[in-house]
């Protein structure tokens, strides 16, 4: 696009169309209709990076889309819905898409999963890692013990840790800072304070949890080389998950005299 005040949303669109699947002069020629209200393939050459020539290759892939009508006019001229219906349209697509890929992927494991994977398992970024344990908490039966730095405890953690308590889980919170602690005990009053072998704010750590005493993660920030320790840190991860899973049994018993003296009380 050339360069004038609306660059920055022209740009930001074109990206997200090009994720949604468009190619880049489809992309490029639909957000200058959009600026353009309807115009002709010399005007939307005239306002942005596409020739003229493939401004009707462009329409035709829009068209196909359902993006663009066109009034074959001479010269044709093209109007574009609306970005609301444009909005609309491709949530349809993402959430169509989204489920087709579950069922497929659903289709390939298999009919019936272990319980147990063998080994220790790596997984590394904050988002990545939080998915996991979201998918840990939301299993849960019994219990659920967590531990976490105050810059990792997130607004889904939090909601899922409050589903589990009201499903009659038992959350157990140990070795977190006073502010962090204090968050989670504002949104799940029933969470229980267990000692903690260490204060887990005060180390580099980033988050433990352990899951019915059979699904363990364990997670880490690390800072690049040479970085500035107070900028952010990427997050890596640990987990396993069976009774005779190793990392699971190491956790296990470093918590277990402590964890039943406070089941006992």
């Amino acid at each position: 696009m050339s360069n004038n005040p609306g660059d920055e949303p022209a740009s930001r669109a074109t990206k997200q169309l090009e994720a949604f699947g468009l190619s880049t002069y489809a992309a490029r020629t639909f957000v200058a209709f959009v600026s353009l209200g309807d115009g002709t393939a010399q005007d939307v050459s005239d306002v942005s990076e596409v020739p003229r020539t493939r401004v009707y290759d462009a329409a035709a892939e829009l068209r196909d889309r359902g993006l663009v009508d066109v009034q074959h006019s001479s010269p044709r001229r093209f109007v574009a819905i609306s970005s609301e219906t444009a909005g609309r349209r491709f949530k349809q697509d993402y959430v169509y898409r989204a489920n087709e890929l579950t069922d497929a992927l659903d289709a390939l494991e298999p009919k019936t999963l272990s319980s147990e994977q063998r080994g220790v398992w790596t997984v590394t970024g904050q988002n990545t890692i939080t998915e996991r344990l979201l998918s840990f908490i939301e299993e849960a039966m019994d219990e659920i013990v967590y531990m976490t730095v105050e810059d990792l405890l997130c607004e889904k953690i939090t909601d899922a840790l409050l589903a589990a308590s009201d499903r009659g889980v038992t959350i157990r919170l140990a070795g977190m800072s006073t502010a962090a602690t204090a968050e989670i005990h504002q949104s799940i009053p029933n969470a229980e304070p267990f000692d903690s072998l260490w204060d887990w704010s005060d180390m580099p750590a980033g988050r433990l949890s352990m899951v019915d005493q059979e699904k363990t993660l364990a997670s880490v920030l690390v800072a690049e080389d040479g970085s500035d320790p107070s900028e952010s840190r990427d997050e890596t991860a640990i987990w396993g998950m069976g009774e005779t899973n190793s990392l699971v049994m190491v956790l296990k018993a470093i918590f277990t005299w402590q964890l039943d003296g406070s089941r006992d009380e």
